[in-house]
């Protein structure tokens, strides 16, 4: 098929929006081509600093298509007629024509009338007549129809920033849009960005593009994709991002390697300067040897943040003195030069943090936490003052439940984030945390502070380890939960459209922690004491909307209040308000896992809060219905259920009762004995977390039940069989919640 070669040539496009801006080019593309009944294939598109290009092959013209509308039977009144002629393109002048015409056709189809593509048929059969309205659209070439297209897509792509430049033109782009080679075919497909009286920047599609801006100036003509990309490779263009990252990844790895260091892997760093550069040349520069004793966090985070550096490291995994950097020119000295100019731009750039490393340790990291006292933390929650005095609070409460000192947990809470009010993370927000534990390091605070300080923010993403020295956990969870607890109370809660505060990204690393580190923890009770706080929580503050949403929510939920609970009943409902969201985060990654959150779902309602329990308890689940007791009880179970749901709308509710001097088949008298069995067994089974003696216990019932549904009828004509054997049923069903809710499981 014929080829379509678009390129859209523009000043630098920052590299953060390239890959995005390459797949809207592809998405809007694909669908206008698929509304003009063309469908390209092998569509290919690539980004760089300049350019974004589109490659796909589309046939030489759409296919002639002929349409056909029905209508109403030519006896329908005029109003009728008429909307239909409109749909046609015709006039409603036509009705009495049509009425005429059709007076006098006989069976099968007519020719009433015939306008331009349109022709209007009356089909007549036995049961009655319908007008049908066929049209006709001829082929239309493919050139054509680009030519049509892609003005509309330019002008409103969707750049997350955009630009006017120049002139009194509306088209904006996101740098300024300089050429458009547009073929298809090996020929230029015409068209420009004139809108009425706009002008468009006087941009018109033509087959000449630019190579490299200092390597090789000037534009030139292309022909096709092929000539398209090796006279950009002859002028030092990679125009491929995946190769111009391989460069930039094996070209970096190899000068470290032969300094026999290696590269501190950043993978989102080589895509961000693949994206800078159209002809990588990885170069390497030397770092002060008066620097070296900055801390490598510090060093490398200037190095990426500001300058786009490669950090190196040591087999040992210190600092090396060195550093690497990808520059976009082949320089005739080696590029000696450019290194060296690096080398005093990253010597200035170290001189300013070594001068806040150096201020900020002449004291202590606690004399900062008064600066916290001014510093707000939500408009709505106060303080990082208050909010460091409400971890302390809370990091002190977790540490014994999960095998930490609570002294030492509620200093690191307390100093955790002192580091905010420093120079240095004020100039380099990345390191908070880490330049913390620094700080308590110089201070002489205890290792396990020190390191819990650092790790209290872990995880900070999908890849990032999750803290797991005892204080660390106690803080780190402590934060989430106040996070969580905090802007849910005041409805701060993620949307669809947003999560500004990073909740899910809190829930997760809540669930994480807990998974990884296998423990054991009420995140009820735990939620319900980050909740208490917050002054509003206790009556301090004349709040007395705080969390109630979130609790109303639960209660309009089904949430019933545990009588025997240590919380007031609406601090209950906002703590399983909370809960559910968890939940939820949890059932998202057991599904990108791979796992079933059916089964989650099933044992939540039986689970409660304690998140390495309620996992045990699902994959011991899960194993008994991947057995065949296990399906066969499932299908019994929903046999049950369905009958129960009936019978209930009739004159239920039927309680789990029965009467022994009313069991009267052998079955039934086999189901009733097996769960008097089965259930105590169960209950102790559960009691004791075994989860497996316990679906041991519910396979037991399977034989009973089969025979039961297979001999039984429950709706006997003896009504007092019929409420005995439903109560019956309902035994079964609650001897089955006490494990699970079998409702749940999908399939």
């Amino acid at each position: 098929m014929p080829e379509l070669l678009l390129e859209l040539f523009s000043e630098e496009i920052p590299a953060r929006m390239q890959a995005r801006a390459a797949e809207d080019l592809s998405r809007l593309m694909g669908e206008a081509l698929k509304g003009a009944g063309l469908a390209p294939q092998g569509v290919r598109v690539f980004h760089g600093p300049r350019r974004l290009t589109l490659l796909a092959e589309l046939p030489a013209a759409t296919e002639a298509v002929q349409d056909e509308l029905a209508g109403p039977a030519p006896e329908a009144p005029d109003r009728a007629l008429a909307g239909f002629l409109g749909k046609l393109g015709l006039g409603e002048s036509l009705v009495p024509t049509l009425r005429e015409a059709a007076a006098g056709a006989g069976e099968g189809e007519t020719v009433l009338h015939a306008e331009g593509a349109v022709t209007l048929v009356l089909r007549r059969e036995k049961k009655g007549g319908k007008l049908l309205g066929r049209s006709a659209r001829p082929a239309v070439p493919t050139g054509a129809l680009l030519a049509e297209i892609i003005p509309g897509i330019l002008r409103r792509f969707p750049w997350p920033k955009s630009m006017r430049w120049g002139g009194t033109s509306n088209f904006v782009w996101v740098r300024p849009l300089k050429r458009i080679l547009c073929l298809f075919d090996g020929a230029v497909v015409p068209f420009t960005l004139v809108q009425g009286e706009d002008d468009g920047h006087g941009l018109r599609s033509g087959d000449r593009t630019e190579g490299h801006r200092i390597l090789s100036p000037g534009d030139f003509a292309v022909h096709n994709f092929a000539d398209y990309a090796a006279q950009l490779a002859a002028r030092h263009v990679v125009l491929d991002p995946v190769e111009r990252a391989k460069l930039v990844r094996d070209g970096v790895a190899a000068l470290a390697a032969a300094e026999g260091v290696e590269v501190v892997p950043d993978e989102g760093l080589v895509a961000e300067v693949a994206g800078l550069v159209e002809w990588p040349v990885p170069l390497l520069g030397r770092i002060d040897d008066a620097f070296m004793d900055l801390p490598p966090e510090l060093m490398r985070t200037t190095m990426r943040v500001n300058q786009r550096y490669f950090a190196l490291r040591k087999p040992d995994g210190t600092a090396a003195p060195c550093f690497a950097l990808v520059s976009n020119i082949a320089a005739t000295d080696g590029g000696k030069a450019v290194a060296g100019g690096n080398e005093r731009v990253l010597r200035a750039r170290l001189s300013d943090a070594r001068f806040f490393w150096d201020l900020d340790r002449k004291q202590a990291l606690e004399s900062f936490l008064p600066k916290l006292d001014s510093v707000v933390f939500h408009a709505k929650l106060g303080t990082q003052g208050q909010r460091v005095a409400r971890l302390e609070r809370l990091a002190a409460w977790l540490a014994p439940k999960l095998g930490a000192d609570a002294a030492l947990a509620a200093r690191a809470a307390k100093l955790a984030k002192a580091d905010l009010a420093t120079g240095l993370v004020g100039e380099f927000p990345e390191l908070q945390g880490i330049i913390g534990r620094y700080y308590a390091v110089k201070d002489g605070e205890d290792s396990r502070v020190a390191e819990a300080i650092a790790a209290h923010y872990r995880p900070a993403g999908p890849g990032d380890a999750v803290p797991s020295e005892p204080v660390a956990i106690a803080v780190a969870l402590a934060d989430k939960l106040d996070q969580l607890a905090g802007f849910f109370a005041v409805g701060e809660k993620p949307t669809g459209s947003g999560d500004p505060f990073a909740l899910r990204r809190a829930a997760l690393g809540i669930i994480r922690i807990l998974r990884e580190n296998g423990l054991r923890l009420d995140l009820a009770d735990a939620l319900a004491e980050a909740f208490f706080g917050f002054p509003q929580a206790v009556g301090s503050t004349a709040e007395p909307e705080f969390g109630m949403a979130v609790a109303q929510e639960a209660m309009k939920a089904g949430f019933q209040p545990d009588p025997k609970s240590a919380h007031p009943p609406m601090v209950a409902a906002f703590a399983a308000g909370l809960l559910d969201f968890l939940a939820e985060r949890l059932r998202v990654q057991l599904r990108a896992e791979g796992e079933r959150h059916d089964v989650l779902a099933a044992v939540l309602p039986a689970g409660g809060a304690d998140l390495v329990r309620l996992l045990a308890r699902a994959a011991a689940l899960r194993g008994f219905l991947e057995g065949e007791d296990g399906a066969n009880l499932l299908a019994a179970s929903r046999r049950a259920a369905n009958i129960l749901r009936i019978e209930d709308k009739k004159d239920g509710p039927h309680r789990p009762e029965t009467d022994a001097a009313l069991l009267v088949a052998e079955e039934e008298k086999a189901l009733s004995a097996a769960l008097d069995e089965a259930l105590p067994r169960a209950r102790a089974a559960l009691a004791a977390e075994d989860d497996t003696a316990a679906m041991a216990a519910l396979a037991t019932l399977r034989a009973p039940v089969d025979a039961f549904f297979d001999k039984v009828v429950v709706n006997d004509p003896e009504a007092k069989l019929r409420r005995n054997r439903l109560g019956l049923l309902a035994r079964l069903r609650s001897a089955i919640d006490q494990v699970a809710d079998f409702s749940k499981i999908e399939g």
